[in-house]
């Protein structure tokens, strides 16, 4: 019970830490000044301890944000259970694919600057993707490739539309790992630039431009990043994003002193239910990964499409910045006009009932939502079990983190979605 008590005081004590800390430079506010319900945002709450209870999740950080003011913002659980540490507000998550829609920003900077329009190949700034070539399966004997109708262009890049995949595609997967291509999940003994190449002799999978196809493509763009600034990814992320935005406690890799902060990873199997991570990586068919990648290893991958680490606080500011069109304060990262090219599906008759656009989910443009939202709203998720949504119609955003994965098919990220939505009461 003493144990119990003390940890309450910690979680409290945090809880107005971190307040503070919000209050500097995005407010809070009762959720009623909002239009939002007090009452119904508990219910959020009491479905994420629903599941640690029922030992699903270890715990948890959801953030729900309107009208540029902080209205829910609770840790629950524990952030490393077998230690009994209790999750704290600042915990940090392996964001993993969050971080392409910071990548995508990198590159719209860029692009607003005049390096490069989006319809250029890549290759015309990274030469060793000139030529692509095309796998092809034939019925019967061994596979070949071809050239391809088009090169890979940037935009193909931000939209999953360049014949690049996922190690996880049974196909290339094979042909990735031959070649030591990197996803960022692992640690690895190269740099994004030594992937790339590497990716540059592996056929792809389609023509660029002919489909969607979910890819290490924004791996390529940290690369295009790097090539067009002069700068690595991680310092050109470091002074023109994080910096300018107050993200403070977001990195490739963290230092040694905030280590302590980084959630736990946990695996749930439903023969096995939940347990910590193991210390050696995790192969599902084609696909290598660890937990350990942020603070093992030599350190040298900055992958643009999956290696960052982030809280839910600093993301906030991410998606503040996005909802604001493109600015922070008086700082303006990107146009306007850009996060409305960014948040318009880029895909057509290419894509399937999901929008894309550049670098985010879009969705109820193409089809109707299937859960509470609004339609455009902008949104993506992370490999470890986080995401987030975007909504300029109601001007807010929702935050969730975990770490976890295999998830064992859990839906509870999409259930704080929806008990947000359904706190609105204006």
């Amino acid at each position: 019970m003493k144990t119990q008590n003390r940890n309450r005081i910690l979680v409290a004590c945090l809880l107005l830490t971190t307040a503070s800390l919000f209050a500097q430079d995005l407010p809070l506010a009762k959720p009623e000044s909002v239009g939002l319900s007090s009452d119904r945002l508990e219910r959020i709450a009491a479905t994420v301890q629903r599941n640690i209870d029922d030992k699903r999740i270890a715990g948890a950080v959801t953030l729900v944000s309107r009208r540029g003011k902080v209205v829910w913002f609770k840790p629950q659980g524990m952030m490393d259970r077998e230690a009994a540490k209790p999750m704290r507000p600042d915990a940090m998550f392996r964001i993993c694919s969050m971080t392409k829609p910071i990548t995508s920003v990198a590159v719209m900077m860029l692009y607003e600057e005049g390096h490069f329009m989006l319809e250029d190949p890549v290759s015309k700034y990274l030469p060793e993707l000139k030529n692509p070539k095309v796998l092809v399966k034939p019925a019967s004997g061994e596979p070949y490739s071809i050239p391809a109708t088009h090169e890979i262009t940037i935009r193909d890049l931000l939209r999953h539309s360049s014949g690049l995949t996922y190690h996880w595609n049974p196909d290339l997967g094979p042909l990735y790992n031959k070649a030591n291509v990197a996803h960022g999940l692992l640690p690895y003994d190269g740099t994004i630039e030594d992937s790339v190449k590497r990716l540059a002799t592996v056929p792809l999978l389609f023509n660029p431009g002919d489909r969607w196809e979910y890819s290490l493509g924004v791996d390529v763009l940290g690369r295009l990043v790097e090539v067009v600034s002069g700068k690595p990814l991680d310092e050109f992320f470091r002074t023109r994003i994080f910096e300018p935005l107050g993200m403070k406690d977001t990195y490739f890799y963290p230092p040694d002193s905030k280590l302590d902060r980084l959630a736990t990873a946990y695996t749930y199997y439903a023969d096995k239910g939940l347990n910590r991570f193991p210390d050696t990586p995790i192969t599902e068919e084609n696909t290598t990964y660890s937990a350990d990648y942020p603070y093992r290893g030599p350190k040298k991958l900055f992958s643009g499409g999956a290696g960052l680490v982030s809280t839910a606080a600093d993301y906030l500011r991410f998606c503040q910045m996005m909802l604001d069109g493109g600015k922070a304060g008086t700082t303006r990262l990107i146009s306007r006009k850009s996060v409305e090219l960014m948040t318009q599906d880029q895909l057509g008759k290419i894509g399937t009932d999901q929008g894309f656009g550049l670098g985010f989910g879009v969705y109820g443009v193409k089809a109707p939502l299937s859960e509470l939202g609004s339609p455009g709203e902008f949104a993506w998720g992370g490999f470890f079990y986080t995401a987030f949504t975007i909504d300029p119609k109601e001007q807010m955003i929702v935050i969730f983190m975990a770490q976890l994965h295999p998830t064992g098919d859990l839906t509870l990220d999409r259930q704080v979605h929806t008990l947000a939505y359904q706190a609105i009461n204006d």
